[in-house]
């Protein structure tokens, strides 16, 4: 059985590169060789123009090295600058038969055996003749997306019918599923989709991931971990260039003297707060957290106990309890130093990012 030669080519911003990226040339070699009509034999990424003016698009400069950086242990995928060094954006149609082209053209020159300095040649047709014999070489420049991409084929206005009928039909699609989209719904509510959708390939990724890298710029400007994110040289050279605001190095040190702090991660809002012991009256699970702590009993007859409350939001304390034990006055931070006489039952609260509010203690109880 002939198989059809194919490189597959990944249009984006790449801003940053990211695991994920990679992943998907992986993923999507590995379904078209199994089916048994496609050989893959190579990968382009190809960023796009600085004229393209995404939100937080950083210079393709620092992109481009970005990308050698991510692709240096890979044999198989390459980076190509052509789009990037054009005088403005370029349509994505026009990219793909760029390169459509390019292999086209070194492919005849090999079987015409015109010479020409290796220099001339990019990396990733080399890397193509080495499956081609002579002119026949055959190899299909494909696009390789996103679910999302294949959804905003049917957004009106969005693309012209004739690129996405060339991108379709003359080159085919490889999509990888990305999480709330549905690639087979997408194709049968568009006619033009259907109309093409042989030369569709959609790819599952049974094993999920979700890294984007609008959440990556987050997570840099916060100054939070991407780790295990992005490949280590990744890493190092944004921080050595200070690119997406990554020079903070801890965001809990930077803003360890403002009342105006970063909004942390849920599971960074974990506080204790004081309730009765078992012998209470107050600790039923079905209590909500404000009438608890407003019908709290005093921790003795000679020691009222008064109590603050605010409304609860990220970052900020939910609710703020004052007791007079004795003598001495204690909050909510210091009540852990109570003698033995003194003690109450503790539990642990998380506030998630919507204002719930989670008791963690020996009952599920959730408030």
């Amino acid at each position: 059985m002939t198989h059809t030669k194919v490189i597959l080519l990944a249009c984006g911003s790449f801003n940053p590169p990211t695991f994920m990226h990679l992943r998907m040339f992986e993923l999507a070699r590995d379904h078209l060789n199994r089916l048994g009509r496609y050989q893959v034999i190579g990968g382009i990424v190809s960023p796009v123009h600085d004229d393209y003016g995404k939100k937080e698009l950083i210079s393709s400069t620092h992109r481009v090295s970005l990308l050698r950086l991510a692709l240096q242990d890979s044999d198989w995928i390459f980076l190509s600058d052509w789009e990037v060094n054009q005088k403005s954006w370029v349509r994505t149609r026009l990219v793909l038969q760029h390169h459509q082209n390019k292999l086209n053209m070194y492919a005849s020159e090999l079987g015409s055996n015109k010479r020409h300095l290796d220099a001339d040649v990019p990396e990733w047709v080399a890397h193509a003749q080495k499956y081609c014999a002579g002119s026949n070489c055959g190899v299909v420049v494909k696009l390789l997306c996103g679910g999302d991409l294949l959804d905003s084929f049917n957004s009106p206005g969005l693309w012209l019918k004739e690129d996405i009928e060339s991108l379709i039909g003359d080159h085919g699609l490889a999509v990888v599923t990305r999480a709330g989209s549905d690639s087979y719904k997408c194709i049968y509510e568009s006619d033009l989709l259907s109309k093409h959708q042989n030369n569709i390939v959609v790819v599952t990724e049974w094993i999920a991931n979700e890294i984007s890298s609008t959440k990556i710029r987050r997570a840099l400007r916060r100054g939070e971990s991407v780790k295990y994110l992005l490949p280590p040289d990744v890493i190092d050279y944004i921080k050595n260039n200070g690119l997406y605001s990554s020079s903070i190095d801890n965001k809990y040190q930077l803003f360890a003297n403002s009342t105006s702090a970063l909004t942390p991660s849920p599971n960074d809002i974990i506080m204790t707060l004081d309730v009765p012991d078992s012998s209470g009256n107050y600790n039923s699970p079905s209590h909500q957290l404000q009438n608890a702590l407003a019908e709290l009993p005093p921790a003795s007859s000679s020691s009222p106990t008064t109590l603050e409350s605010k409304r609860a939001r990220p970052g900020h304390a939910v609710a703020m309890r004052k007791v007079h034990l004795g003598s001495r006055e204690t909050d909510l931070e210091t009540v852990g130093e109570v003698t033995d006489e003194e003690k109450e039952t503790r539990v642990e609260i998380q506030i998630t990012e919507d204002g719930t509010i989670r008791v963690i203690s020996d009952k599920e109880t959730t408030v």
